[in-house]
């Protein structure tokens, strides 16, 4: 008898591990099949985002995001690693990309005064001008593609999840 009721237990227990398994893989099915929609709905996003501060503002999204980064900071200024960090790009993109900015005489770097190896950017009147004039159409972009994609019926579901 007492065999019996091992098996019975070792069988219940199988069971239960192999609705585990199921239940794991299944898990991870639907998590990929989320991420998947949320990168869908960030690159089309994106995608009017870029085209609209272009077309309107001559300002690429990285160029407009460093600049809305800075003019949020405290004194208009961060550490260049900061500001990578702020954006999620390396240190040699952030680079090539304020150098633009600071062609364009948006930005300007300056040393750290308590440690040479420092370099910080940061805004100029001009820079933040610019992300002014910018910053309303941006938002109404924003707005509207994310209105655009909830008619998509898969990505809707992921936007009233961000918007709760």
């Amino acid at each position: 008898m007492p065999l019996h009721v091992h098996w019975c237990q070792a069988a219940a227990g199988d069971a239960r591990l192999e609705q585990r398994k199921t239940s794991a893989v299944s898990t991870g099915a639907n998590d990929e099949r989320r991420w998947r929609l949320i990168t869908a709905l960030f690159g089309q996003v994106e995608r009017e985002l870029e085209a609209g501060l272009l077309r309107h503002h001559g300002l690429g999204l990285s160029e407009y995001r460093a600049l809305a980064e800075l003019a949020g900071a405290a004194v208009g200024e961060l550490r260049m690693q900061e500001l990578a960090d702020a954006l999620g790009l390396n240190q040699s993109s952030v680079s090539r990309l304020i150098g633009r900015l600071d062609v364009a005489g948006l930005t300007r770097r300056e040393m750290c005064p308590n440690d040479r190896r420092g370099v910080y950017t940061a805004i100029t009147e001009r820079g933040r001008d610019r992300w002014r004039d910018a910053e309303p159409s941006y938002a109404q972009t924003l707005k509207r593609a994310l209105d655009h994609a909830a008619m998509n019926r898969d990505l809707s579901a992921v936007l009233q999840a961000l918007r709760a």
